[in-house]
């Protein structure tokens, strides 16, 4: 038998504290979210309340600047102007770990999105329109079940046989994969045209066939039914072969079919959601102001904040008044001091936020100082992580934070600061280079090719070591791949 005994281990284990777990979450919000999350903050710690904005408070830089921080001493510690002593609250009383874990619990309901509470999506719009057919209601529920997997391109990506299952196993419902075929189609004629197909070739199908029955019509839906493997890699002569038909012939169906949408459910964009996803709030702006590279920070409308005084004053009534040093009274003390020393961690940390922000933004700029002032991706340096780590001090983790979900207003346009990393290569001077001006170089060679005969990998490698980058075709694919390009086979017009 197996004896049980005690075992003391020591070790060292690194744990981030509260005040660095909130610089953290707030250094990954963006500019655009931020708001919300200071009025969260205010609505549920009085402690917290706003204050007037400081008229002298720097909130530009430039790219020249040292990255010390350039703050005055009142701005770095905004409880410093406050009139008692935080020694004072407790004799070396900690916040207990429940209050701790209450302040993580907090944080994490606070990163959901904003509610809105207007607009229709994609899914309800075509849940409305089941009650325009003729579906008795356990129809309309199967439907209603039927529209809830089709995916956000508006295809339906699961068999009969499986949607049957699954009724069976979450609804209780035995519906037969004839009855689900018969109840997909209904739903095949809905709004917007090609929903609800499971697949690109059935897509184009039932758009075609919802269109006026012309000529050119018959034929593209022949094409798509008989030789589509061949049309949509673009082999034109097995096509015409095939078919029986001529170029121009083939032309007219093709124009016809590329008038149609491989991704019906992209059509829906009158929501208010869709409108505010696509809304791009810059949170830095740098503008050249006579040469010289001035950077700001995306503060919009959002407040100063302090401690508040009444908060405040209530610690130092009791420090000086020991006749109400009561147990009741050392609660509520307990419970003040708790909501100070959370508005004192937020504040710091959006402090914090701000001038980790500026610091790397001001190192990017002075790194890819060529482009901020002439706006061509030619003009990007080769640049990692690592680079603006090594210039601002940072850590690579806390780096990689800042330039996600950020972007910059620029005299060229709305940029993310992903934008401006990249890896580097060497062109035939030994010189470094960007992927990214690499890239751009290809591009330009595919769009000034000629359609009727399109450069394919291994021309693309010449051509590009003609211009001075000596890059192998396995690298031009992987490029090409990147940016989008089909192959040469597929670019090629008729």
């Amino acid at each position: 038998m197996q004896g049980l005994s005690l075992q003391q281990q020591q070790k060292m284990q690194q744990k981030l504290s509260p005040a660095q777990i909130q610089v953290v979450r707030l250094l990954e919000v963006p500019s655009c979210e931020l708001s919300q999350r200071i009025n969260d903050e205010l609505q549920e710690n009085p402690a917290l309340e706003e204050a007037e904005r400081y008229p002298d408070r720097p909130d530009t830089s430039s790219a020249e600047d040292s990255y010390e921080d350039n703050t005055p001493e009142e701005y770095r510690n905004p409880l410093q102007n406050e009139d008692f002593d935080y020694d004072a609250y407790i004799q070396d009383d900690e916040t207990p770990d429940y209050r701790l874990h209450a302040l993580h619990d907090r944080d994490e309901d606070n990163t959901s999105d904003i509610p809105l509470t207007a607009g229709v999506s994609f899914v309800e719009h075509l849940k409305s329109q089941v009650y325009l057919t003729k579906m008795d209601k356990p129809q309309r529920h199967v439907a209603k079940f039927i529209i809830g997997n089709i995916d956000e391109d508006g295809y339906l990506r699961r068999s009969d046989e499986e949607l049957s299952d699954d009724l069976a196993f979450r609804e209780g419902l035995q519906v037969q994969p004839k009855e689900i075929n018969n109840i997909v189609r209904e739903i095949q004629r809905f709004d917007p045209p090609g929903v609800g197909a499971h697949n690109l070739k059935e897509c184009l199908l039932i758009q075609l066939r919802q269109q006026p029955r012309t000529e050119v019509a018959a034929l593209g839906i022949r094409i798509l039914e008989e030789c589509f493997d061949d049309f949509s890699k673009r082999h034109f002569d097995k096509v015409c072969q095939r078919m029986g038909i001529s170029d121009s012939m083939l032309k007219q169906a093709i124009q016809e079919i590329t008038r149609l949408n491989p991704r019906p459910g992209n059509a829906w964009s009158g929501t208010v959601y869709d409108r505010h996803q696509t809304t791009v709030i810059p949170d830095f702006f740098v503008e050249n102001q006579d040469g010289e590279l001035k950077i700001s920070l995306n503060t919009g409308d959002l407040p100063e904040l302090r401690v508040s005084r009444e908060y405040s004053n209530m610690i130092e009534d009791y420090a000086r008044n020991e006749a109400n040093q009561t147990p009741q009274m050392r609660e509520a003390v307990q419970f003040v001091k708790q909501k100070i020393d959370a508005a004192r961690w937020f504040i710091d940390a959006i402090h914090q936020r701000n001038e980790t922000l500026m610091r790397t933004m001001s190192a990017i700029v002075k790194k890819q100082h060529d482009f901020f002032t002439e706006g061509e991706d030619t003009f990007l340096k080769p640049m990692i992580l690592q680079d603006i780590a090594d210039m601002t001090g940072y850590d690579v983790s806390t780096i990689s934070r800042v330039s996600n979900s950020k972007y910059v207003q620029t005299d060229f346009g709305i940029y993310p600061l992903k934008h401006f990393f990249s890896e580097s290569m060497t062109n035939t001077e030994g010189e470094e280079v960007s992927t990214r001006e690499i890239k751009k170089a290809m591009q330009d060679l595919v769009a000034a090719e000629d359609k009727q005969n399109p450069l394919n990998d291994d021309q693309l490698v010449m051509a590009m070591k003609e211009k001075g980058y000596r890059i192998a075709r396995r690298t031009v694919a992987k490029y090409r791949e990147q940016l989008g390009i089909p192959v040469a086979r597929m670019r090629k017009e008729v």
